[in-house]
């Protein structure tokens, strides 16, 4: 396991281009496979869904095969997934972040830097000018994999955009996003989406049992994964950093909603006042994760109804940004997020 400092890595967790086993999604695994066989392979593809339910693991899968498969003529009818041995040159090379023709896209902190990048900035955007500016490596596909794409700020997007609308020879974008409905409209509409389900409760079970560096009794982990609103990643960091009781406290001011408790607010602000950075991820990611499902539970509703999440949404963003850059006291966050969650909930009655 390589040691980074990155926000798509979790402590004691194997990053998603090391696991060679994907938990569900097999609908969208033969349809990428389907495609690529096929003449329906598209440049770019857009993979959706909630936060840590496998979508760059998929998207890491597709990359390895395609990279171990170029020509998809030559692909034998038998291969029924995207399966890849990890013993293979590609994927040990991918492993090891050094495969020339596939660039990854992500928040990693610096060498010698401790920092994470608050968003995937124009300055690594000029990576991908580079590195679609020179010949494959092996002579196939060159890969470009953004995870996430809610990351990119504004002058980043941009950029990602001019290469998808003029993509160049052999070239495939692989696009992770938590909330597509917040991209560029125009990067949207120049990739396939492919848009992946939570995981169910079995799956995060078997997941959960699928990590060396967890062990989780039977019992638990059926209780990590009704909590983890089909999100492994969720139910891996309740696991790991001992956060039950206090996912649960968060979940229940949720499930509250519109009405608050202005006494168990002050719990949950007590709780995140040590400056635990992993508590206050999952309190933040508990929140998205709840405007998430209230989203896709009401996609009919109409655009009335759905747009004071959209715009709560940015707001947590914003401000959950500046409680990390800036170190400011928690407590009034946790006041501030429900006060507009609250506040949405009663404009969308």
């Amino acid at each position: 396991m390589i040691e980074e400092n990155a926000a798509d890595r979790l402590d004691g967790a194997p990053h998603p281009r090391e696991r060679s086993l994907l938990i569900g999604h097999g609908e969208a695994e033969r349809g990428l496979l389907e495609a690529y066989r096929g003449k329906r392979m598209h440049h770019a593809w857009l993979i959706s869904g909630p936060q840590g339910i496998g979508k760059a693991t998929l998207a890491y899968r597709f990359a390895r095969f395609v990279l171990a498969h170029p020509d998809p003529r030559a692909i034998p009818p038998a291969v029924a997934d995207l399966a890849v041995s990890p013993d293979h040159p590609v994927a040990r090379r991918i492993v090891a972040g050094a495969h020339p023709d596939l660039l990854a896209l992500r928040r990693i902190a610096e060498a010698g830097k401790d920092k994470i990048p608050q968003d995937i900035s124009v300055g690594a955007m000029r990576d991908i000018v580079r590195f679609f500016g020179s010949t494959a490596g092996e002579g196939g596909w060159r890969i470009c994999l953004v995870d996430a794409a809610d990351e990119l700020n504004r002058s980043s997007a941009n950029a990602l955009l001019k290469l998808l609308e003029e993509p160049p020879p052999r070239s495939l974008f692989l696009i992770v996003a938590h909330m597509p409905g917040r991209l560029l409209p125009t990067i949207r509409s120049r990739c396939r989406t492919l848009t992946l389900a939570p995981l169910t409760e079995d799956e995060v079970v078997q997941g959960l049992a699928s990590f060396d560096t967890v062990k989780v009794p039977v019992e638990e982990a059926r209780d990590l994964a009704r909590r983890s609103e089909g999100s492994l990643r969720r139910a891996l960091e309740i696991a790991e950093g001992g956060q039950a009781s206090f996912a649960a406290a968060v979940e229940a001011e949720l499930a509250r909603l519109p009405a608050t408790d202005p006494q168990a607010l002050h719990a949950l602000g007590d709780k995140l006042a040590r400056r635990d950075d992993a508590m206050f991820d999952l309190f933040q990611r508990a929140v998205t994760d709840h405007i998430h499902s209230t989203v896709r539970a009401e996609l009919g509703a109409g655009a009335r109804r759905l747009a004071p999440l959209s715009e709560v949404w940015e707001k947590i963003d914003i401000a959950a940004a500046q409680v990390r850059t800036f170190n400011l006291e928690r407590k009034p966050f946790v006041f501030q997020v429900f006060g507009w969650l609250a506040e949405a909930g009663r404009r969308r009655t």
